[in-house]
């Protein structure tokens, strides 16, 4: 079952943006603010590419809703940020994504769904979002989990919140939990760095292999993007986690068992992709994942 909670106020005004050739036509400057009468799509937050890839295999599974993606990509990595920086930065997101005209918000980000979505979800929202819903990505993944030790590969933040042994104890008190920080694969995977990539990855699974456990968490949506490389290096019987193959699942049964919030969700097939900053690499890996066709829109809160 799905984290969820309650979430409204900002931006008018597009301007379009003249950059260097390969960017032309593919962003646009979003300000502040727009008000909507209407809450019917489902909004995805993340760093960067991790949720935009979480995207793609939910709008695979459940293809008939309207998504707005935004990727904070001004201020990635956010695992190497402290709790009131990432508390900041995810109520800032959310709050843009109701205003783009979203009743349901899945927080992508496994540091943010640690760090803040609790506190968002029982303070903030209520207060100043309420009937709009927020969802993380963590107990989702840990439901999948009821024997067999587990290792969980995150960002140095998730690890510090240590949110998986909490949610995993909940499950079977009995289990041992080995949470190992990997700090630098999201920026080696958002900056093409396939080389280094590859020799991280082969290290960190030569860390769990270590531990002689069952299962492996990839406690990191940029992970899932690289979890064939991760399957590559594991031992035999290491049961591999990625939220990639989780979250569309557990979405289409939490809009099964709530009609209320299905109901008003528009089903028009349409895609909206916002990031706080552009960069080539970003745009290349969208337009593979969405179709040459992509439009990004440039962000500012």
């Amino acid at each position: 079952m799905f984290d969820s909670s309650n979430g409204s106020d900002v931006g008018s005004g597009i301007e379009k943006l003249h950059l260097c050739k390969i960017f032309r036509r593919s962003i646009r400057l979003v300000k502040f603010p727009v008000c909507y009468t209407f809450l019917m799509k489902i909004g995805f937050f993340d760093s960067g590419l991790g949720g935009l890839y979480l995207l793609k295999a939910v709008a695979n599974r459940l293809p008939k809703y309207d998504y707005v993606f935004l990727g904070d990509t001004k201020n990635l990595p956010y695992g190497e940020k402290s709790r009131k920086q990432i508390y900041n930065l995810t109520g800032k997101a959310i709050k843009f994504l109701f205003d783009r005209g979203c009743l349901l918000v899945i927080v992508a980000c496994n540091t943010s769904s640690s760090q803040a979505l609790r506190k968002i979800q029982k303070e903030y929202l209520p207060t100043n979002f309420a009937g709009r819903k927020v969802l993380g990505v963590i107990r989702p993944t840990v439901e999948l989990i009821s024997a067999g030790d587990v290792c969980v590969l995150a960002t140095t933040g998730t690890v510090r919140a240590r949110a998986y042994t909490r949610e995993l104890r909940k499950i079977n008190p009995k289990l041992r939990v080995f949470e190992l920080p990997a700090p630098e694969l999201v920026l080696l995977l958002e900056t093409g760095q396939l080389g280094k990539l590859k020799s991280a990855v082969a290290k960190y699974t030569g860390l769990v292999n270590d531990k002689k456990v069952k299962n492996l968490i990839l406690g990191c949506t940029h992970y899932a993007v690289i979890k064939d490389q991760f399957a590559r290096g594991l031992g035999r019987g290491i049961k591999l986690i990625s939220q990639d193959e989780i979250i569309p699942v557990k979405l289409a049964d939490y809009l099964g068992r709530h009609p209320e919030i299905e109901n008003k969700l528009s089903k028009r097939k349409d895609r909206k992709f916002y990031v706080t900053k552009l960069n080539r690499d970003f745009l290349l890996n969208a337009k593979k994942w969405f179709g040459k066709k992509i439009s990004l829109e440039l962000a500012r809160y």
